[in-house]
């Protein structure tokens, strides 16, 4: 995989793309004077029963239809032949990728290189969940489109320069030289939150201490002072920190050595729980998905402790992220949780006004921009996060594509589940 040169065409088209355990999300942007996205869409349930390819544009290309999606193997070709048809009309320019974690080496964004594609493999022990299927797109696209300039976009680049006590785990130094750290992730999502902030509220608020809650399918938290993160949940894997739709979140790792003892669990077994088995679905033994629980929670006390949990580990977080920056200007509420569920918002701020954290009720249950009441000390805010629109933005930063802001934004139908 080399690098081709690259010439800036007149109409660029960016193709970013999103891959998950089970899914494959995309969007499609022109990059001119402005970044405009001109559709999304994805393939999910990969492996699971009826896969379905849907596409959402501005244009004519609007459809939802069942594939063939066995395994990603299957889902990467049916996405190949979709672009390759595309392609007749809509030349693509670059393809931006985000990639869960590049290790300590690669964290900022570039080019994709041979070099680094096998340094993803290597680093797939790090995140067998999601690097295998990352490593089979970004060669896909070489396959198909040998000269096409592909960009990764880490998730972890935010979080690169965490403090060292932030950094470090507390385990033996010798893991610390294979890479084994604190990385965090829900970086792309940050970094577009922290920019938005500073639009809506301006520089001072962007770099005043602020807790940033992306909630959904995946949930983690950060800390920020300065623009920069000085703390984040997630840890060396996307399962640490707070529970999650399936992820069990921060566990008692005494778990491993006892379920190996009385239930001869695998290490392979165990992670497959905890990534899994858990969380929301874990506790709540019926559902992963918020809004099933909060229907069912009058009637189902499995579900109500389960809603219950997931606003307790979260405020414990908001808590231990205050006492770390040294108090709190502004929190922010994003991803499918986090901008959707009003109880849920309402039940973790409840008891935070010792740190000046004060809902106003109606604000919240219209999920109006800003829901913290005129006399909060802290700024509560709901902003609709948009990691496409972010990897699409940094491709054209790492190409040059000279894309000064971004408009003609596309609804979203259900972003309740965001990861």
């Amino acid at each position: 995989m080399t690098k081709a040169p690259f010439t800036k065409p007149s109409n660029p088209r960016i193709l970013t793309i999103n891959g998950g355990s089970s899914s494959i999300k995309f969007g499609m942007f022109e990059a001119g004077d402005s970044l405009q996205r001109i559709l999304e869409g994805g393939i999910g349930r990969i492996g699971l029963p009826q896969p379905i390819f849907r596409v959402k544009g501005s244009d004519q290309a609007n459809f939802s239809r069942p594939v063939a999606a066995p395994d990603h193997t299957a889902a990467v070709s049916v996405l190949m032949d979709w672009i390759e048809e595309r392609s007749r009309q809509d030349a693509l320019t670059a393809v931006g990728h985000r990639v869960v974690n590049g290790g300590p080496k690669y964290y900022k964004p570039q080019r994709i290189t041979a070099e680094m594609v096998a340094e993803f493999q290597r680093l797939s022990a790090f995140d067998p969940d999601h690097m295998p299927e990352e490593i089979q797109l970004t060669e896909a696209f070489h396959h198909r489109f040998p000269d096409l300039p592909q960009v990764a976009c880490f998730d972890t680049a935010f979080h690169h320069d965490l403090p060292r006590v932030a950094q470090l785990l507390p385990i033996p130094r010798r893991y610390e030289a294979q890479g084994v750290r604190r990385y965090g992730f829900h970086g792309l999502s940050y970094a577009f939150l922290i920019e938005e902030l500073a639009r809506m509220a301006g520089p001072e608020a962007a770099q005043g201490r602020v807790i940033l809650a992306h909630l959904g399918n995946g949930a983690s938290l950060a800390a920020v002072h300065h623009g920069k993160s000085v703390d984040t949940s997630m840890s060396f894997t996307p399962a640490a920190g707070v529970p999650m739709s399936t992820r069990s979140g921060d566990l008692d790792p005494g778990l491993v050595w006892y379920l190996a003892r009385t239930e001869k669990m695998s290490a392979k077994q165990f992670n497959e729980m905890v990534n899994f088995q858990s969380g929301l679905l874990g506790v709540s033994e019926t559902s992963s998905d918020m809004r099933d629980l909060l229907k069912r929670e009058p009637e189902d006390k499995r579900a109500a402790e389960a809603v219950a949990f997931f606003c307790y580990q979260v405020k414990k977080w908001i808590g231990a992220f205050a006492a770390a920056l040294g108090g709190v200007d502004t929190l922010v509420f994003a991803g499918g949780i986090g901008e959707n569920a009003p109880p849920v918002r309402a039940r973790i701020c409840e008891g935070l006004g010792f740190l000046g954290i004060e809902l106003e009720e109606k604000r919240n249950a219209g999920n109006e921009g800003v829901i913290s009441a005129t006399d909060s000390r802290v700024a509560v805010r709901v902003i609709r996060t948009d990691e496409e629109l972010m990897i699409a933005k940094i491709v054209c930063q790492v190409l040059g594509l000279g894309c000064k802001n971004q408009e003609g934004e596309l609804n979203h139908e259900d972003r309740y589940a965001q990861s």
